[in-house]
């Protein structure tokens, strides 16, 4: 069974993946269009899912909401692989002086909430889609740091690394060469166990106003807009509720499938 969990979890995420790229083409409705006589419809040939307060349809709200989410968290990836790759091989390679203080800044990060982090972050920097992205990328890199710092560091001992450096190659490119295809593998597992609890992040920042705001659709933002409606129409707030709930569980099996792929002791007790 285990076998077929990386297969199934990656079908999942190309799926919600395709549905947010061809969000404008697949969804049925402007997300954004509201026609008050159409307000609270159920679903029907017209609307799939229905329509929420203002008419506006649901399954187009949806595949957009997707698309704005899965973005946010792309740029949350690339931010925190970047600042993590960046200070972790700087770490590993340099040592000494460095290495401490690198370390110690991100002790620094490491010693407060994530999300008490980036709520003070976005104090500081304001709300907005960009800005929650930059909070938490920010709350975030310290782990990376500290894993690709360990790896650096085995790898930095051993002879290739030697050999590489007898041989005239700067620091740079050993790292390109030699650090980073070894620990890609490390940083791929644990970014996707992560993704799934930035999704989570983002959908709670906006739920609170800070992230994009209305009427854009998002996942966070539409079960913040139904909490009035929640008696009369469940639906509103249930659906992206399920789609965050689908789109995390992706994540996270996705990344139970690598662990398991990649991790040799688990691999062997699953044969």
């Amino acid at each position: 069974m285990r076998r077929l969990l990386l297969p199934a979890a990656a079908a999942l995420v190309a799926l919600l993946l395709a549905a947010a790229l061809l969000a404008p083409w697949i969804a049925p409705y402007d997300p954004t269009a509201t026609a008050l006589p159409h307000r609270l419809l159920p679903p029907s040939a017209e609307h799939w899912l229905g329509t929420d307060h203002l008419g506006r349809d649901l399954l187009s709200r949806l595949l957009w909401g997707a698309r704005a989410s899965l973005a946010s968290v792309a740029a949350i990836l690339a931010l925190v692989l970047a600042i993590g790759c960046a200070v972790g091989t700087a770490a590993g390679m340099l040592g000494g002086v460095a290495d401490a203080v690198l370390m110690r800044l991100c002790d620094a990060f490491m010693t407060v909430p994530t999300l008490v982090l980036a709520l003070f972050m976005i104090g500081a920097l304001g709300t907005g889609l960009t800005n929650v992205v930059i909070a938490i990328a920010l709350s975030h890199w310290a782990w990376y740091a500290r894993l690709v710092r360990g790896l650096t560091l085995s790898l930095r001992a051993r002879d290739h690394i030697a050999a590489a450096r007898l041989a005239g190659l700067s620091r740079l490119a050993i790292v390109r060469r030699h650090v980073l295809p070894v620990v890609a593998g490390q940083l791929a597992v644990l970014a996707s166990l992560d993704l799934g609890h930035w999704m989570l992040h983002v959908a709670g920042l906006s739920f609170l106003g800070l992230g994009l705001a209305a009427p854009a659709p998002e996942w966070g933002i539409m079960i913040n807009d139904a909490r009035p409606f929640f008696r009369v129409a469940p639906m509103l707030v249930l659906l992206p509720g399920a789609a965050i709930l689908l789109t995390v569980m992706a994540f996270n099996l996705l990344g139970d499938g690598l662990r398991d792929r990649l991790d040799p002791a688990l691999r062997e007790q699953a044969h």
